[in-house]
């Protein structure tokens, strides 16, 4: 089986060797490793932790919505310096959080225009963190012309999803399909073309059945993927390489044709 983690976060360096053992004992060949800005001046590990494995890591970078009041005029040049770099495949993620409002809104506002902006500057895909702020994203995705990325840890419903879809995003699906009332959700998931779909960790977070409660990992990807193949009746192997093909035609990035992958 051929699977791609289009979205994780791996901080801590002295665990990454181990978490690249156990993604590639599942199935994983290549995961999207989320740069995330901290602080001021202080953008994290994804570049540390994709150069440990270039084979296996892409890495993105981008400002948060929750840390968008942090942000100084200076980190947002770092940021576009550092999405200028050949290795980062995406800026993000990027955008608009209204159910914990960790920022300002109008705050929130202004750094997912920049980074919208900039992402179709540089002509890479843009990862994209939306909640509880649906139409006010889409309006803003729209109005910016991002034509190319993803609505990542997509938690919408039927007519959320073909909006995103009808702009030319992909959807991200993680752990959450795997819980208990996400009927919505899982409706979207039957109702998304397979080729417009990735599947997701959100490592560390968002662990799926019957991981629920812990620490989440790229190798558990694998249970994302068997979720989806179950609501969609389709064979896991299929969806598992229809989403990884997606993931490294959005990214950029290269995975084994099938066959080619031992496990």
């Amino acid at each position: 089986m051929i699977l791609v983690d289009s979205h994780c976060h791996l901080e801590m360096l002295q665990e990454v060797s181990a978490t690249v053992d156990r993604a590639r004992a599942a199935g994983v060949v290549h995961a999207v490793v989320v740069g995330q800005f901290h602080k001021p001046g202080d953008f994290g590990h994804a570049l540390e932790v994709s150069q440990s494995a270039p084979d296996f890591f892409s890495p993105t970078m981008g400002i948060h919505p929750h840390d968008a009041a942090k942000a100084t005029e200076e980190d947002f040049g770092a940021l576009e310096e550092l999405c200028r770099r050949p290795e980062i495949v995406a800026v993000g993620e990027a955008g608009l959080d209204y159910f914990y409002d960790h920022s300002p809104r109008e705050l929130q506002l202004a750094a997912f225009r920049r980074q919208c902006a900039l992402a179709v500057a540089l002509e890479k895909p843009l990862v994209v963190h939306v909640r509880d702020a649906h139409l006010r994203c889409q309006e803003i995705l729209r109005a910016q012309r991002v034509r190319r990325g993803v609505i990542h840890c997509f938690t919408g419903d039927v007519n959320e999803a073909r909006r995103y879809l009808d702009l030319g995003l992909y959807l991200s699906i993680s752990g959450i399909v795997s819980y208990r009332n996400t009927d919505a959700l899982q409706e979207a998931v039957r109702f998304a073309p397979l080729d417009r779909l990735l599947v997701e960790t959100d490592s560390p977070y968002l662990a799926p059945v019957p991981y629920r409660g812990k620490k989440n990992q790229p190798a558990y990807v694998a249970e994302v993927a068997k979720k989806v193949a179950e609501l969609r009746a389709m064979a896991v192997e299929e969806v598992a390489l229809s989403t990884s093909r997606n993931s490294a035609a959005l990214f950029g990035f290269e995975i084994p044709e099938a066959g080619d992958n031992p496990v």
